[in-house]
């Protein structure tokens, strides 16, 4: 790590991406209308997002699916195949690490169906775990607009999983993530123009050794039942800072679901994003 306080430890990015996703499968090779017309892969976008962050060492697509390595290898990315075993993105991302070797200092997950998260987060998020030395990882959450707010009761209300939201406590580390939105508000909260609902952003910054010890752990209960990959961290009681923003300019929607894409491409045209 380095001694400066404002500087930002070496880290690599590795976007974890699989074809058999119970939701939507084959999400990462969707296609995705941007603002000149042009359709790009949701995997490609993922990449162009990750192209963006500054300072990386390097960037690299952890699947298991050769149509995905064939689709990323096409447009010049770097592919680390990783067994089909892996039972989520953080499971890939330790494999994709032990096989690369000692990259950095610090692993960042950018999900693959994230493709709408803010790029210069990243280097905050890898600050952020320089500074808090008992957290094993960090990872960002958006003030919920009331659009966003909106987004995630509806699909909580059709029977839909949509965004997960996430609590957090007064040293602000992670209390719990759910895909339920999380906390329940009262009517005069929730139609607050920025309702006091935290949405989680796909993006993790990990120490290498915490992604070993995450490897070598058996799913617990809550991760099974949320199917959320970080509750782990949680049921093992190590720490996750989380890195709270004010509201985006735009939403960033996850694409979760088939309904999500006209919702992304109009964020894309919106944003000017090719």
């Amino acid at each position: 790590m380095t001694d400066s306080a404002n500087a930002v430890p070496r880290f690599a990015i590795i976007i974890p991406a699989r074809y058999a996703s119970t939701r939507y499968p084959g999400k990462p090779l969707v296609r995705l209308t941007g603002a000149t017309g042009e359709e790009r892969s949701l995997i490609r976008r993922s990449w162009d997002c990750a192209m963006a962050v500054e300072g990386s060492v390097g960037v690299w697509v952890a699947t298991d699916d050769a149509r995905i390595a064939q689709e990323v290898e096409s447009f010049g990315g770097q592919v680390v195949m990783t067994s089909p075993d892996c039972a989520n993105g953080t499971e890939r991302c330790a494999e994709a690490v032990a096989k690369l070797g000692p990259i950095a200092d610090v692993i960042v997950n950018l999900q693959g169906d994230a493709p709408l998260s803010p790029a210069r987060v990243i280097p905050q998020l890898v600050r952020q775990l320089a500074q808090d030395a008992g957290a094993v990882m960090a990872t960002p959450a958006v003030r919920a607009s009331r659009t966003v707010y909106a987004h995630l009761t509806k699909d909580q209300a059709e029977g839909r999983v949509g965004g997960t939201t996430v609590v957090v406590d007064g040293r602000g580390r992670a209390l719990y993530f759910s895909k339920r939105v999380v906390p329940h508000l009262p009517p005069e909260a929730a139609t607050l123009e920025s309702p006091p609902v935290h949405l989680h952003l796909g993006l993790y910054a990990y120490r290498p050794a915490a992604l070993e010890r995450y490897a070598a752990e058996p799913a617990c209960a809550l991760e099974q039942l949320e199917g959320l990959e970080q509750l782990r961290f949680l049921d093992l009681g190590l720490p996750i800072a989380v890195v709270q923003l004010d509201p985006l300019a735009w939403d960033a929607i996850e694409l979760n679901n088939p309904g999500d894409k006209p919702v992304i491409e109009a964020i894309l045209k919106e944003r000017g994003i090719a």
